[in-house]
């Protein structure tokens, strides 16, 4: 069972999945930590399907956004098992392709994390500082991505945290 967690900056994503990735034993795969930085919501979605749920193997390169690439000391292979339960969460998470990837391995949950857009913006700030010279241009994919994937619409479950 996979199940992929999209949503936009500061819904809650990254804490629900975790949540429940702890409370059924599950591992979390972030997207956070495959996007090539902050213009990369796109290639980071594409390899949910190309490299995460690569049947030959599974798993993706870390960016390490500290130096700006994906050979810095944070960088590196992540080898990923969606032959058993997975959660992979991030914006992006959710696409057609990424569905059909991910029901090769079995059943899927596409879920979408929802919350008004004034909490979503106070939560992103306080929790990343660097963050506010990205929010407009973060937001501005996450449009395009919504968009061109219409993921609110292939989700199966929407998640309205509190």
């Amino acid at each position: 069972m996979i199940w992929l967690v999209d949503g936009r900056s500061g819904a809650g994503k990254t804490t629900w999945a975790r949540r429940m990735g702890a409370a059924l034993g599950w591992p979390v795969a972030h997207l956070e930590d495959a996007y090539p930085g902050w213009g990369g919501l796109a290639a980071g979605s594409a390899a949910v399907a190309a490299d995460m749920l690569d049947p030959a193997r599974p798993g993706f390169r870390r960016w390490d956004w500290f130096a700006r690439d994906f050979a810095g000391d944070w960088a590196g292979w992540v080898d990923l098992d969606p032959a058993r339960p997975l959660i992979i969460e991030g914006c992006g998470a959710v696409t057609a392709a990424n569905i059909a990837a991910a029901r090769r391995f079995g059943e899927v949950w596409p879920i979408w994390v929802e919350l008004d857009a004034a909490t979503r913006h106070a939560r992103a700030m306080a929790r990343d500082e660097h963050f506010a010279g990205h929010w407009a241009m973060w937001a501005a994919q996450e449009d395009a991505h919504i968009a061109a994937h219409d993921p609110v619409g292939l989700a199966g479950w929407i998640v309205r945290p509190g």
